[in-house]
């Protein structure tokens, strides 16, 4: 464990619980697929894991890191200010590369294929990208999902550079212009990646926000979205 790190989370505790005796901690940098941290209580012991990502971060960041998770452990109030530390760190430009490597090498993605049963993702990339960017966007890797969710209808990875749609969408009753839609947005991601204002990720910039305007039946897509 790193030097120091135990008599940070020590400090926190006694800050957010006073007047409650300080239980053991036990806290270990673990190899996560990502950015987690996590902490639990079991036998009166408090069981941290923290990313082995954050090994070199600063002391203010992994106190931010220790008070969040105790605030989530006794159901507490989180600090803007910490929270907002945090989110600045683990949105820098260099931990973001480190978390897409690792993604890469840990993380075990299941990709399915890209022909539907009744739409073709890899033909509805390559029409849009013919259609709006001039055909120079490189394909990523496309791919149904694998359930038929609704909570998430698309989202572009980054890390194995893939778009993965939802699988409710190959489907008749599902106009083409809709699927085509939901491929546009992700595929806006990929031109505009995301980008870090102050503490804040920006995730649909103003000039993401007006390309996705340009798609020409964007209402009627939005339309059916929200039916759906």
């Amino acid at each position: 464990m790193r030097e120091g790190l135990l008599e940070i989370f020590q400090e926190s505790y006694r800050e957010l619980r006073p007047e409650s005796s300080l239980p053991e901690l036990k806290i270990d940098f673990f190899a996560f697929a990502n950015i987690n941290n996590t902490i639990r209580l079991r036998d009166g012991r408090l069981l941290v894991r923290l990313s082995d990502l954050l090994e070199g971060a600063p002391d203010g960041v992994l106190r931010a890191i220790a008070h969040i998770l105790l605030a989530k452990m006794y159901r507490q109030p989180i600090d803007r200010g910490q929270a907002a530390r945090y989110r600045k760190y683990v949105a820098s430009h260099e931990i973001v590369r480190k978390t897409h490597l690792v993604r890469q090498m840990r993380g075990h993605k299941r990709l399915r294929s890209a022909r539907g049963f009744f739409y073709d993702l890899d033909e509805i990339f390559e029409e849009l990208n013919t259609r709006f960017f001039h055909g120079l966007m490189a394909r990523p890797r496309m791919s149904w999902s694998q359930l038929r969710t609704r909570r998430i209808l698309g989202h572009y990875d980054p890390a194995h550079n893939a778009i993965i749609i939802s699988r409710i969408f190959d489907h008749p009753a599902v106009p083409a212009y809709v699927l085509e839609y939901i491929v546009y947005h992700e595929m806006l991601h990929l031109k505009h990646p995301v980008k870090l204002r102050g503490s804040t990720r920006c995730v649909h910039s103003a000039e993401f926000q007006a390309e996705e305007r340009l798609f020409p039946r964007v209402a009627e897509a939005n339309a059916f979205l929200r039916r759906l």
